[in-house]
């Protein structure tokens, strides 16, 4: 009788394929209040993973951390319009404290232009406290009526980066640096993600900025997901907050501003870009763990040589765990590490001592094959490094090979029910989206006909990439 999977195929039910996987495989569970998380601790040491890779990216682009409060007074919100109207459906307000009604409600953050500009107020003064470039790591609140483990719960972690700059000019180009060198290459070169940049329309704009750039990427069944945004804030809460400097000139001047962000919705991402039916597969460039070496019986010589592979592959660099639980069965210790997707599992027995080798399963090629023992600090580096490839490129040949060029409405929407659609922004425009949102696509960014990113939504030649989107 054929063995029953451990998980939903994805091709039978895409939705309860990922619930399986993020239970099964330890990453996650619901909390006790409709749209919270337990993150547990195999999924928080993925997210740890992601927090040190783009941490040393955000102070390499010049950033310092900081930590602003939770709470923030309704006022705040209030004195930039259009922030407090794009939020307010998802506002959580707390009115009673201390077994007293509050003088004035304070909301649970969720996001902090506004508190961050109260304080750049005061913290600037002059050209020369510019630019002023701070990041925090916080949870944020925002009350979501649809909730999902990892791509919208009511509560999640993220970082947020806040900026103030001189001139429009040093902002812009601030923002984008942080799209591409910060949010581009962590998702490329670390997650393997194929990821599309480019720039949101007026109508997907952060609420209060000029300008949004963003990063999306397809996950598994076609749809896209918005991994990671970078806002060009004009001065509209410079102006609402009297944020402003002495020039050079000994003239009074509103500062320009940028706020960008990345949260714990990347969890999600790597699972649905990169899971398949077996359970994840984390790219070993990210993994926490990058090879397990496993004792398949429980043999002295067996649980000596396990031990001492996982000391020489440490030495060469090698992020490694050895498993000598054999009072677990051999098949139930090979179906977890497959669920949770370790790029490499080492397994020794006691003829493949006798033999001087092991068996090398690779999680991401899907192949098993035996390998020296005496070569493996040689050969794990290479095919970690095979693998990381070889993960990036199945994920573009997917999005290439779902996404249509369409030319009308009615085409994109259809394109839409299986993958991706690009069509030219002058066919579409925003009646045209307008029209799609009817249909629940939305165009995900415009991009130009380069590929790149434009500098305006009405750039000639822009191309909008629309589709179903989480």
């Amino acid at each position: 009788m054929a063995k029953a999977p451990v998980l939903t195929p994805r091709a039978d039910d895409f939705p309860r394929w990922y619930q399986d996987l993020v239970g099964k495989a330890e990453l996650a569970d619901n909390g006790p209040v409709r749209g919270t998380m337990v993150i547990r601790p195999y999924g928080y040491g993925l997210w740890e993973r992601m927090q040190q890779e783009m941490d040393a990216r955000i102070k390499a682009a010049g950033a310092s951390n900081a930590y602003f409060p939770l709470f923030i007074p309704q006022s705040y919100l209030t004195k930039e319009a259009e922030h407090v109207e794009g939020f307010a459906p998802e506002l959580a307000v707390v009115t009673h404290g201390g077994g007293k009604e509050l003088e004035e409600p304070v909301v649970v953050r969720p996001t902090s232009e506004t508190i961050v500009n109260d304080y750049f107020s005061k913290w600037v003064q002059s050209y020369r406290d510019l630019p002023l470039l701070i990041n925090q790591w916080a949870n944020v609140v925002r009350w979501e009526l649809r909730p999902r483990v990892f791509l919208r719960t009511t509560e999640f972690l993220w970082q947020e980066g806040h900026t103030a700059h001189a001139t429009y000019e040093d902002a812009r180009d601030y923002a984008a640096h942080i799209h591409r060198a910060v949010y581009g290459d962590f998702m490329e070169n670390i997650l393997a993600m194929d990821v599309v940049p480019g720039r949101k329309t007026a109508r997907e704009r952060f609420a209060g900025a000029v300008n949004t750039l963003t990063l999306e990427g397809m996950m598994g069944d076609g749809k896209a997901l918005q991994l990671a945004t970078s806002h060009e804030l004009g001065q509209n809460f410079a102006k609402a907050f009297h944020t402003r400097y002495l020039s050079k000139d000994g003239t009074q001047e509103h500062v320009w501003q940028t706020s960008w962000g990345s949260t714990t919705r990347m969890v999600g991402a790597l699972v649905m870009m990169h899971g398949d039916d077996d359970g994840l597969r984390v790219p070993p460039r990210l993994a926490a763990v990058q090879a397990v070496v496993v004792a398949v019986k429980d043999d002295g010589a067996v649980l000596t040589e396990v031990r001492a592979i996982g000391e020489r592959l440490k030495a060469a660099g090698v992020r490694v765990h050895v498993d000598d639980r054999t009072d677990t069965p051999f098949g139930r210790r090979a179906v977890d590490w497959e669920l949770k997707g370790v790029p490499v599992r080492i397994e020794v027995g006691p003829r493949d001592l006798a033999h001087g080798s092991a068996v090398l399963v690779r999680r991401i090629a899907g192949t098993k094959e035996p390998a020296e023992i005496a070569a493996l600090p040689e050969i794990l580096p290479k095919v970690l490094a095979d693998d990381q490839a070889l993960l990036l490129a199945q994920s573009r040949e997917r999005r290439e090979r779902r996404t249509a060029d369409v030319s009308t409405v009615a085409e994109a929407v259809e394109a839409a029910g299986s993958g991706w659609a690009r069509i030219p922004w002058s066919a579409l425009g925003p009646d045209g989206e307008a029209r799609l949102a009817e249909q629940g696509v939305t165009v995900r960014c415009l991009v130009a006909a380069d590929g790149s990113v434009p500098e305006r939504d009405d750039q000639p030649g822009n191309v909008a990439v629309v589709a179903r989107a989480y």
